[in-house]
């Protein structure tokens, strides 16, 4: 895990889909529940990472009493055939979920889809290794005219010429 100590952006990246998932513990001494859906996730993001025409781009997982994962997908196409797909373990696993777990009231989930259009999104990073959108496109210098995030947006979907952007 490289650290990049100078301040960085994505720009130019095509549109993509932003897919928060994730579950709460309501009831901690259902451990079984808990154990069993933790490892259905667990199937399924090694599923998408050893298959990379899924369309997955990347992720990043966070765990406590409601845990959230952020996924990168190249497309909403991608993240529906995936889901909706009889022979992919998400269909089986959303199955036992629904029919042994999801009336008991132990644990919660959720999920929101986010798609987001070429240049209609900013980010920085500093001090940081590869993360979230990072990943995924080419980073450049966060320096001169997309020094700031109203000048990240502004500058949609092409790179700024740093000679203009220093007058």
């Amino acid at each position: 895990m490289v650290i990049r100590p100078e301040r960085l952006t994505v720009v130019d990246q095509d549109s993509f889909v932003v897919f928060l998932i994730g579950a709460r513990v309501n009831k901690w001494w259902m451990l079984p529940i808990l154990w069993a859906v933790s490892m259905a996730s667990n199937r399924m993001m090694k599923e998408l990472q050893s298959d990379p025409s899924s369309g997955l781009l990347s992720h990043e997982s966070f765990g406590g009493r409601t845990s959230i994962t952020v996924q990168y997908w190249r497309s909403l196409e991608h993240l529906h055939a995936w889901a909706h797909d009889k022979g992919k373990s998400h269909r089986p696993a959303w199955k036992q979920w629904a029919q042994r777990w999801g009336l008991t009231g132990a644990m919660g989930i959720w999920h929101e889809t986010y798609v987001v259009q070429r240049g209609q999104y900013e980010c920085v990073y500093q001090h940081m290794p590869a993360f979230g959108l990072g990943k995924v496109g080419e980073l450049v210098d966060a320096t001169g005219g997309l020094g700031t995030a109203s000048q990240r947006l502004a500058a949609g979907t092409t790179v700024p010429d740093p000679a203009s952007a220093a007058s």
